[in-house]
């Protein structure tokens, strides 16, 4: 079996005789930010993060993502946080596509490398440094953390996608299949962030409609996705936001796997407005 791919983007800036048109789309419905956008202009910074550059790819805000946000973090040699969370209620999701570095969660170190998956859970005290000689990228999806009575807050988790067997959808003969880092019945998570993969000439068959919110990351391929109703072309690199309910599908045209990271907000009640007297 070919070994997986993590597509990352390096930044730059397009030459002045680039033509303008690109892929990107913004709907009520659905965005996609295509890998082109993904240029050292659209970098961000952080606070208490040092030698670090980030793409915001998702955030809430009105009209866009409501649950998470989502970076792509780019940290040099050397760089790193010991301080990396502002936020006392919101747990995390890492995810490496490039390089490697060492994750620190209530004093225990963990290294971590390509296809390395980390669940920080909220209020938890951790730290990230890249002693490596070479650059690390990694996907940082964040959510606040919904309590559920009765129920206890999740674990930290250190895995890796080589050493999880993929689960094949039925009736698909292998052609679609999900990787899951976390057991879809385990009621102390609120978010899962997996990866699913479809072989060349395999399909998401119908327009899935349903209540998650949903943030894909293109890792590695090419494929036509059905987007409300809009069929789009996307590669490696790319993301696409979904708002809860909009009809999804997908052709994956080859040569090879299609498989992108996949966050969707899941085990909890849908919120209701206040009441009012």
């Amino acid at each position: 079996m070919t070994a997986p791919r993590y597509f990352a983007p390096h930044g730059g800036h397009p030459p002045q005789t680039e033509l303008l048109t690109g892929r990107a789309v913004f709907t009520d419905a659905y965005a996609v930010i295509p890998h082109g956008t993904m240029r050292d202009i659209t970098t961000s910074f952080l606070p208490h993060w040092d030698a670090t550059r980030l793409w915001v790819i998702a955030r809430p805000m009105t009209g866009f993502a409501e649950t998470f946000s989502q970076y792509i973090m780019e940290v040099q040699p050397g760089g790193g946080s010991t301080r990396p969370e502002a936020d006392a209620g919101a747990q995390g999701v890492l995810f490496v596509v490039e390089g490697g570095f060492t994750l620190t969660i209530e004093g225990t170190a963990h290294d971590m490398a390509e296809g390395g998956y980390a669940y920080i859970p909220a209020g938890a005290d951790w730290s990230l440094m890249n002693g490596k000689d070479a650059i690390t990228r990694f996907h940082w999806i964040r959510k606040a953390y919904v309590a559920a009575e009765g129920i206890d807050r999740p674990d930290p988790l250190i895995l890796n996608e080589g050493d999880i067997a993929p689960t094949v959808m039925p009736d698909t003969n292998g052609a679609w299949a999900t990787t899951r880092f976390v057991d879809p019945a385990d009621l102390r998570h609120d978010m899962h962030v997996t990866i699913v993969t479809l072989q060349p000439g395999g399909v998401i068959p119908f327009l899935e409609t349903h209540v998650m919110e949903h943030g894909l990351y293109v890792l590695e391929g090419k494929a036509v996705y059905a987007l409300n109703r809009d069929w789009v072309e996307v590669e490696a690199g790319d993301f696409m936001w979904l708002r809860a309910f909009c009809p999804q599908a997908c052709y994956a045209g080859g040569p090879g796997p299609f498989r992108y990271l996949l966050y969707k907000d899941v085990n909890r009640h849908a919120a209701l407005p206040l009441a009012r007297g």
